[in-house]
C-alpha cells in the first residue's frame, strides 16, 4: 500500500489520566512518525499533539483509531493526495 505524508493532530482533554495511553500508542506506532510537536495547556488540564507522518491510509486508520477510543482524547488526520 502507498505511503504518504500527513498530518495528526490530538486533543488530550485529561492529561494525567490519558497521556500515558497516548504515549504508548504514539510509541507502538513510531516507524510511521517523522516529527511530532506537543503543547500542553496546563491550566486547562489539556495537551495538544501535532504529528508528522508517512503512512498509508490503512496504517493512519490504524493509529488514529487506537488513538479515538481513549476517552478524552479528539484525533483529526489527513494525508496528502497519491502522486
Amino acid at each position: 500500500m502507498e505511503k504518504r505524508l500527513g498530518f495528526v493532530g490530538v486533543i488530550i482533554h485529561n492529561r494525567k489520566k490519558s497521556a500515558p495511553l497516548v504515549n504508548s500508542i504514539l510509541t507502538e506506532f513510531g516507524e510511521l512518525i517523522l516529527g511530532r510537536m506537543g503543547i500542553p495547556h496546563v491550566k486547562r488540564e489539556l495537551s495538544v499533539i501535532v504529528l508528522i507522518v508517512n503512512a498509508s491510509t490503512d496504517d493512519l486508520g490504524a493509529l488514529t483509531g487506537k488513538l479515538g477510543k481513549i476517552g478524552g482524547v479528539s484525533v483529526k488526520s489527513g494525508l496528502s493526495k497519491s502522486e
